[in-house]
């Protein structure tokens, strides 16, 4: 197992650090998407077995708010995977730099005023 990134090296939420344990983990991630997959299953059975209205309704906005949850619950633990990331990788037979390398130059050359040094 590799040992937690430093504060400085998490990503910054509202201003501080974001810590995993603030948010959703991955067992409430996995009820959202079995809750989904229900309802969208559900919504169009409940036209075709004749339900009523209202009942339809609800399914389609049960749907519509599972997807904006299980959207906003896989963003939040893609970031965690990504502070949890050491270091940069470059891309396999890249012949330039990527956007993560300059910027590193660049903040690790304080005095030419961010311009990368040519080789």
């Amino acid at each position: 197992m590799s040992t937690p990134p430093s504060p400085k090296e998490m990503p910054e939420y509202k201003g501080a650090p974001l810590d995993a344990d603030r948010g959703p983990g991955l067992g409430c991630f996995w009820i959202q998407v079995v809750a989904l997959v229900l309802a969208m299953i559900l919504a169009p059975l409940s036209a075709v077995l004749n339900w009523p209205a209202p009942i339809a309704i609800g399914l389609l906005i049960l749907v519509v708010l599972l997807l904006l949850l299980v959207g906003q619950t896989s963003i939040f633990l893609l970031r965690l995977v990504a502070a949890d990331r050491k270091g940069r990788r470059a891309p396999l037979r890249s012949a330039t730099k990527t956007v993560g390398q300059i910027e590193d130059e660049s903040a690790g050359d304080k005095g030419s005023g961010g311009v990368g040094e040519s080789r």
